[in-house]
């Protein structure tokens, strides 16, 4: 009994590190719609993407003290959205992640803007409709993300935490620069993803994205 509970100790800190570490693809990414990525680089608590062209529906800034409040805002307007309430009344396809931009507050009082995005799945990327409140963009060229992984449910607790944590691990490294000169000034903004649905109570998989250019990197990168 011992050996066994041994074992499954050692499984399951094998897991959790897989997980912070953000090594292998989301499970969800196995029934559903991702954009797809090149891995570039990784280290113990960071992974850097290359994303190709991809087209995002997002909705207008929202202003609210609570990350999980301005998701769930978001995300109804963007589920209403790939239900039919867009300019073709065309059903579109649930895809992952669901992304929250968080630019912070100055202070803990005070509101941050989150904007919240989905991803628009390969039927349609070649013209998405349009929809009032909301804006289709493209990431055009290469985009890169420098990526930590975390599970559970997102509490507003955790984001600034995650963030602070993926910042850590990067500073020493090459990326680190890159990264920095991809924010904007001010309190550092970066991007929570979500891959599960609210009704998925285990095997959660989230992310904090800290997005910058290609131009932002140098040559040997």
């Amino acid at each position: 009994m011992a050996r066994r509970s041994g074992m499954f100790l050692l499984l399951a800190a094998a897991a959790t590190l897989a997980v912070v570490a953000g090594a292998a693809v989301a499970p969800s990414c196995e029934r559903i719609e991702c954009p797809a990525y090149d891995v570039v680089d990784g280290a113990n608590g960071f992974e850097i993407r290359r994303y190709t062209d991809a087209m995002w529906v997002s909705t207008a800034p929202i202003e609210d003290i609570s990350f999980v409040d301005a998701t769930r805002s978001g995300f109804l307007q963007l589920f209403k959205y790939i239900q039919g309430q867009n300019a073709y009344n065309e059903t579109i396809e649930m895809t992952a992640p669901v992304l929250t931009k968080v630019a912070p507050s100055d202070g803990p009082f005070c509101a941050s803007s989150f904007v919240v995005s989905f991803y628009v799945p390969a039927k349609n990327q070649a013209d998405p409709p349009a929809a009032d409140g909301l804006t289709v963009q493209k990431w055009a060229g290469a985009r890169y993300a420098a990526v930590r992984r975390f599970g559970g449910f997102v509490a507003d607790a955790d984001i600034g935490q995650q963030a602070a944590l993926l910042d850590a691990s990067l500073q020493g490294t090459k990326w680190a620069a890159s990264v920095s000169d991809g924010g904007s000034a001010g309190p550092v903004s970066y991007t929570v993803a979500q891959y599960n649905s609210p009704f998925e109570f285990s095997g959660r998989v989230n992310e904090i994205w800290m997005l910058f250019d290609a131009k932002a990197t140098s040559s040997d990168m």
